[in-house]
């Protein structure tokens, strides 16, 4: 039997007709819904597309949210957020799944908002980011003022305004989203990017982050954690400017300053010029008048003190008295001093004679003449002494140290008798000193002897000429020593080396060659075979 198809009338599907269908079924029955939700998982696409679940307490939902739509946002999606989606309900055939596409998400009523704002605002006071002891002054004259906000909105324009009335200063304007998807990002690296500016560009001195009022979802931005950690994070001292004086944000928590309105954070910034000038002025006339009045309090004081020293003649009469009567004392002394001079020298040309004079050059010369009789022996006898020295030692020191003592003669030839004696000392001090170094040189000479004694002793030992005096002979040969019985061949002629000499000899024909064994010892006295 054949097998037959089981009659139905039901309609056969491809899976794309079926996925297709349910499609159209899907959107046409919830092209527009509005659905209510805690956000879960929220995850951000390089696309630009964001992928979200929309939970409750018994299901979730897979939801999209396209590129364009994102950017419109006012809200950025967070986990944990509960919100109200508003979009239309399609499948994703690829996965056989069906999700929300949103077109528009916003906060589930401003309580929602607030709770997660007041969570938010607990942890990150909790790491210490709202601390107040992390609060920096503000610079008092700002050369550069670093701005962060819309190029396009009317807050660039009053800040600008406000500094051009107050104190004109240069202002760097970076250039931000304040409201939707992408502005927390874009508010983060403005703060970064003007505290990480390279050398060469002007590094402000004060930073503000302004944006005009709005709704909570409006200025959501600046409650988005990567905004406040940029901002406690700033080298530069911050100035937050958003919203009106009744609007809150966590960038203000974490700012150094708060100000209730852009404008008054321009003026947070500066000073009035006006009001420095007078300031200045004022303090240049106080400083004039107390210099006024410290100059005339010291010429009080000096004119007093002059009244109390006197006049400087009064100071100097009594001294000037002094003075004349010393110069006077001082002539007359050395008018008195010259007198008796010149009376000696009367009395003293007085007894000059020319016999006296001759006499007294007498005894001078008889004096000389025994100097002179003396002076050839005693330089004499310290050679003497010398060369007896000399001729101790070996000849050519002698021969060098008579040499020094006949220059020492003719030294002391010409030498009082007391540099004589002066010169025979040191030529001794000489001597004793050559005399030990020659001593210390003999015995480096004997140690050098005994050294090369034992290294001639060791150079004997390994001879071979003591082991010819015990009986040996060396056998040698045109080709060198032969040491084995194979390097001499019958009818050889060698030559055999004793201690006493040379013999010739040729190698006879044997039985060969034979290994040596020991043989017993002859009998003392019996005659020695020959070796050879």
């Amino acid at each position: 039997m054949s097998a037959t198809k089981p009659a139905t009338n039901a309609t056969e599907y491809t899976v794309s007709q079926l996925s297709g269908s349910l499609k159209r079924t899907i959107e046409d029955a919830y092209g527009y819904v509005r659905v209510r939700g805690e956000l879960g998982r929220v995850t951000r696409a390089g696309s630009g597309h964001v992928y979200l679940d929309l939970k409750d307490e018994r299901a979730v939902l897979s939801s999209v949210v396209w590129k364009g739509a994102a950017a419109r946002m006012k809200v950025r999606p967070e986990q944990g957020m509960e919100v109200i989606a508003t979009g239309r309900l399609t499948t994703f055939a690829g996965q056989s799944r069906y999700q929300l596409v949103i077109d528009t998400l916003e906060p589930a009523g401003a309580g929602a908002l607030m709770a997660v704002f007041e969570a938010r605002k607990k942890a990150l006071a909790a790491e210490g980011l709202f601390a107040p002891e992390r609060k920096r002054p503000l610079p008092t004259l700002p050369g550069v003022i670093g701005v962060v906000t819309s190029p396009s909105g009317a807050v660039i324009r009053d800040i600008l305004h406000r500094l051009r009335d107050r104190f004109p200063s240069r202002v760097l304007v970076w250039p931000a989203l304040v409201q939707g998807e992408r502005a927390p990002e874009q508010i983060a690296a403005g703060i970064a990017g003007l505290n990480a500016l390279p050398p060469g560009f002007p590094r402000p001195d004060v930073l503000i982050v302004a944006r005009g009022g709005g709704s909570l979802e409006d200025l959501w931005c600046f409650n988005d954690e990567a905004v406040v950690r940029a901002a406690a994070a700033s080298d530069i001292p911050l100035i937050s400017a958003v919203g009106h004086e009744t609007d809150t944000t966590l960038i203000d928590y974490a700012a150094d300053r708060r100000a209730p309105t852009p404008t008054a954070a321009a003026e947070m910034a500066v000073p009035v010029r006006l009001d420095l000038l007078a300031d200045v002025e004022a303090r240049g006339a106080r400083l004039g008048a107390a210099s006024a009045r410290l100059a005339e309090r010291r010429g009080l004081a000096l004119t007093a003190a002059a009244r109390g020293l006197g006049s400087p003649e009064r100071l100097l009469e009594a001294a000037a008295q002094r003075f004349d009567r010393a110069a006077e004392g001082l002539a007359r002394g050395l008018s008195r001093t010259l007198e008796r001079a010149e009376a000696r020298l009367a009395r003293a040309v007085g007894g000059l004679r020319p016999g006296s004079v001759r006499a007294a050059l007498d005894l001078r010369s008889q004096a000389l003449a025994a100097s002179a009789a003396r002076l050839p022996r005693a330089p004499l006898a310290g050679v003497d002494r010398a060369a007896a020295r000399l001729d101790a030692l070996p000849l050519r020191a002698a021969a060098r140290r008579q040499a020094e003592g006949r220059a020492l003669a003719l030294r002391a030839a010409r030498l009082p008798e007391r540099g004589l004696r002066r010169a025979a000392r040191d030529a001794s001090r000489g001597l004793d000193r050559a005399a030990a170094r020659l001593t210390a040189s003999a015995a480096s000479l004997d140690r050098l002897d005994t050294r090369l004694s034992a290294q001639g002793r060791l150079l004997t030992s390994y001879s071979y000429q003591d082991i010819l005096e015990r009986g040996f002979a060396l056998v040698t040969k045109a080709g060198g020593v032969v040491r084995r019985a194979a390097g001499a061949q019958d009818g050889d002629a060698v030559a055999l080396r004793f201690a006493d000499g040379e013999r010739a000899a040729v190698i006879g024909k044997g039985a060969g060659v034979r290994k040596a064994r020991p043989k017993p010892e002859a009998p003392r006295g019996a005659p020695q075979p020959d070796l050879f």
